[in-house]
């Protein structure tokens, strides 16, 4: 074994070790501290001095609980988050109540849609008045009787009564319905624009007569909408007009035409005379 020196690193204090403690702790006999003995020199020169290496503190084990210690930052940041967490959780449940009430509304609706009873077609027009038995169709005249009554028929398969006449601007007019659009009617175009060039005169027009004045046999379809067919000739008709009377024209008719239901009308009739003021000359 060898003895060499070695200085403490703290307060210089020279110490002399074995060669066989090298590696080991040793207390500086002055300060103390806790030293680590520095291997043997090679030399074996004992005026040789070595330095020697503090013993480090043994390293403190992993506290978990210091890690999660709560520091001022860390209180701070808790501060922070903690309204941001609020916010984010009422805005979730907000919008959850919302998304609800949306799906409800859209639910509800979707079954009132679904039960709503839905909308009904027009029934198909009716007449309320029955086709005449007394009265058939034929395009003989000879053949055509005429009713002491009032004006009956049928148009388009339905029962007709004249609820009204009128005669305007040279047409002679007998339809079911006294206000807006007829439910059924009869127009003829008469040629002459004033009611007194017809009155007491007759007028007869069978299939082959060409031209023959124009007729509008008017009906309502199965919407109840409005229908019109005009028709030029191949009809049969006697028509006879009396005296004026009181703003009237009495007349008397049969008609039968071609369409497709065979439409026909019989008996007579008092046509109110309807005039449409003339414009002042220069206005």
């Amino acid at each position: 074994m060898s003895e060499f020196k070695f200085a403490c690193p703290v307060c210089g204090q020279h110490i002399t070790a074995d060669s066989t403690t090298s590696g080991s702790l040793l207390e500086c006999p002055t300060c103390f501290q806790k030293l680590i003995v520095p291997q043997a020199p090679v030399s074996s020169e004992a005026k040789l001095i070595l330095t020697a290496a503090k013993a480090s503190a043994p390293r403190k084990p992993f506290d978990s609980s210091s890690a999660m210690e709560d520091t001022p930052g860390r209180r701070n940041l808790k501060a922070a988050l903690g309204p941001l967490l609020m916010l984010v959780v009422t805005g979730g449940a907000a919008f959850l109540l919302w998304r609800n009430e949306l799906t409800g509304l859209a639910n509800g609706l979707a079954e009132k849609a679904t039960n709503a009873p839905k909308p009904q077609p027009p029934a198909a027009f009716q007449s309320s008045h029955p086709i005449p038995t007394g009265v058939a169709w034929t395009l003989n005249l000879t053949n055509a009787s005429i009713p002491n009554g009032e004006v009956v028929g049928s148009i388009h398969g339905n029962g007709f009564l004249c609820e009204r006449a009128t005669f305007k601007e040279g047409r002679l007019s007998l339809r079911q319905g006294t206000t807006g659009l007829p439910d059924l009617g009869i127009t003829i175009s008469m040629g002459v624009r004033q009611p007194e060039d017809l009155a007491g005169k007759a007028v007869i027009v069978t299939p082959s007569n060409n031209p023959a004045p124009r007729v509008v046999l008017r009906w309502k379809d199965d919407r109840q909408e409005p229908v019109t067919q005009h028709i030029h000739g191949g009809y049969a008709m006697k028509l006879t007009f009396g005296p004026i009377l009181n703003g009237r024209l009495k007349g008397r008719i049969f008609i039968a035409l071609p369409d497709e239901r065979k439409s026909f009308a019989a008996g007579n009739f008092e046509a109110e005379i309807v005039r449409v003021s003339q414009p002042l000359a220069g206005k």
